[in-house]
């Protein structure tokens, strides 16, 4: 239940929580909220439908985060001990509200969903990367999101604009990291950054991360205010016109640093 297109750059992008669709009889087992499927990546392949995409390896879920959540580890264990964070298979939406009308997925279920669901996804990252890798010798994997600016149940105030996740540092060259902090910078008065704050990465970028082995894997949440209007859910063209020069470029400096490790390995 995705769509995969490979590319000719050592850049994989992953997009595990844009999709919306629910089989029949899961989504008649829900609430209307849960139908709504509320937290859902906006748009978020929209917005990165920028020229150097068309060099680049994707893989787009089709599935909603509340049928199973990709970005979450197989056995479910939680990845920010202390904080609520999404089972495997959602229950509950950020706001607290409940997915399902009656009885949540039972353990049978969870697994049935991880068989025919999850693990395609994964196998699909995984075969890509050891083939960008076999050809490049290293590779980037981007795993893209987005979320509204204020969640009050999982966070404190208003997020930053983008948020970079590498694992504190694990899974991603700490190089690649300061050459993104540095281009980042030139543009800080009009969208805020910070790595490794809120969020450090999910179950992808520490996964697959593995510098050492030339494979480098980084997480940006992007916050929805700067390419939609968060309370109408609805695309903003001029918004989205303004911030994809920043998406691009900072795509454009992924790829020509892995490149230049490819060339120098």
């Amino acid at each position: 239940m995705f769509d995969f297109y490979p590319g000719q750059v050592p850049l994989l992008v992953s997009f595990p929580h844009s999709g919306t669709w629910l089989p029949t009889e899961i989504a008649e087992s829900m609430s209307d909220r849960g139908r709504a499927v509320p937290d859902t990546d906006w748009f978020l392949p929209r917005l990165y439908d920028i020229p150097i995409m068309d060099r680049c390896s994707r893989i787009v879920a089709r599935g909603s985060r509340y049928l199973i959540d990709l970005n979450r580890p197989p056995d479910g264990t939680n990845l920010y001990p202390g904080q609520p964070t999404p089972e495997l298979c959602p229950t509950r939406t950020f706001s607290g509200h409940p997915i399902y009308a009656g009885a949540c997925p039972t353990d049978a279920e969870v697994k049935r969903r991880l068989t025919q669901y999850w693990q395609p996804y994964h196998q699909q990252i995984a075969a890509e990367l050891n083939r960008l890798k076999a050809e490049f010798g290293h590779v980037i994997l981007l795993d893209a999101h987005s979320i509204v600016s204020r969640v009050p149940r999982l966070f404190d105030g208003r997020l930053p604009d983008l948020n970079i996740g590498t694992g504190n540092g694990s899974s991603c060259d700490r190089s690649i990291t300061q050459k993104i902090l540095r281009q980042l910078a030139t543009q800080q008065k009009n969208y805020s950054f910070v790595v490794d704050g809120r969020f450090i990465g999910g179950y992808i970028t520490r996964h697959y991360g593995d510098p050492a082995c030339g494979v480098h894997a980084i997480q940006l949440e992007t916050v929805q205010s700067v390419y939609m209007n968060e309370d109408s859910a609805e695309w903003d063209p001029a918004r989205a016109a303004n911030f994809r020069p920043v998406l691009g470029s900072l795509l454009e400096l992924l790829v020509a640093e892995v490149t230049e490790k490819s060339a120098t390995q």
